[in-house]
């Protein structure tokens, strides 16, 4: 089953739309369980900046799981769940073709804040609506422990200039000026459900101030027709070959 009008026309109006329970709570706490294995598997190869996070007593843990569609099977599986593509494909208008993924952590207490960027500045889509992420919460989510906020209606301007925060080369933001905080807008979202944002929407999260995790699986998706300016594409997951054919 696709997606109801109401949040087709969410999606499309504002840039973004929350769909709940696309996955079972079973299936959820699954993958998290595996995504704890795969972080400190990475943590213990590399405690770079651009991975950890540090506590203020010396803890690290990983803040983002780079291409866990290549580290675990589960991922694989948990992507390319039917509901998730039919929904996927829904939006897009086209076949949707997974190009590449990445789990944010956000641990307890000390997961960090993510701050206003566009998706698209950093991968260079075209065209830009038949490309979307699919932020899958793997931890109910909400103001507390650092849910997504999107700028409504700013995937409908211009992807904005960005440029890296002092110390921090990972996170590439743009002017403040050029952000209308007057329309934020907070997406909360329970374990198991999906929130779909346009690559052009400007959304921040805030750091987890909570005692529990904030751990999100996004999956970013394309038409056939997509092509990429950077070489956001090279390596999509779909032009593996052990992506399945049957879904090309």
């Amino acid at each position: 089953m696709g997606l109801n009008q109401a949040a087709r026309h969410h999606y499309w109006e504002k840039g973004w739309t929350v769909v709940e329970g696309v996955f079972s709570p079973q299936e959820t706490e699954a993958l998290a369980q595996v995504a704890l294995k795969v972080a400190k598997e990475d943590l213990a190869a590399d405690q770079s900046s651009f991975t950890a996070d540090q506590s203020a007593d010396g803890q690290f843990a990983l803040r983002k799981i780079a291409f866990p569609f290549t580290k675990h099977p589960a991922f694989r599986a948990f992507a390319l769940d039917p509901h998730l593509r039919v929904l996927v494909s829904d939006l897009l208008g086209q076949p949707a073709l997974l190009a590449v993924d990445q789990v944010f952590m956000k641990p307890p207490r000390f997961g960090s804040a993510k701050p206003y960027h566009q998706d698209n500045f950093y991968f260079r889509l075209n065209p830009a609506d038949q490309a979307l992420t699919a932020w899958i919460a793997l931890d109910e989510v909400g103001p507390d422990n650092g849910c997504l906020r999107y700028i409504a209606g700013s995937h409908l301007g211009p992807i904005l200039p960005h440029a890296a925060l002092p110390g921090e080369p990972y996170n590439l933001v743009p002017d403040p000026a050029l952000i209308d905080l007057s329309r934020e807008v907070l997406a909360p979202v329970g374990t198991c459900g999906v929130i779909f944002h346009h690559p052009a929407s400007l959304h921040t999260s805030h750091r987890n101030e909570s005692a529990r995790w904030r751990r999100g699986y996004a999956t970013h998706w394309v038409s056939p027709q997509v092509t990429s300016e950077n070489t956001t594409l090279d390596k999509a997951y779909y032009l593996r070959d052990d992506y399945p054919k049957d879904l090309l």
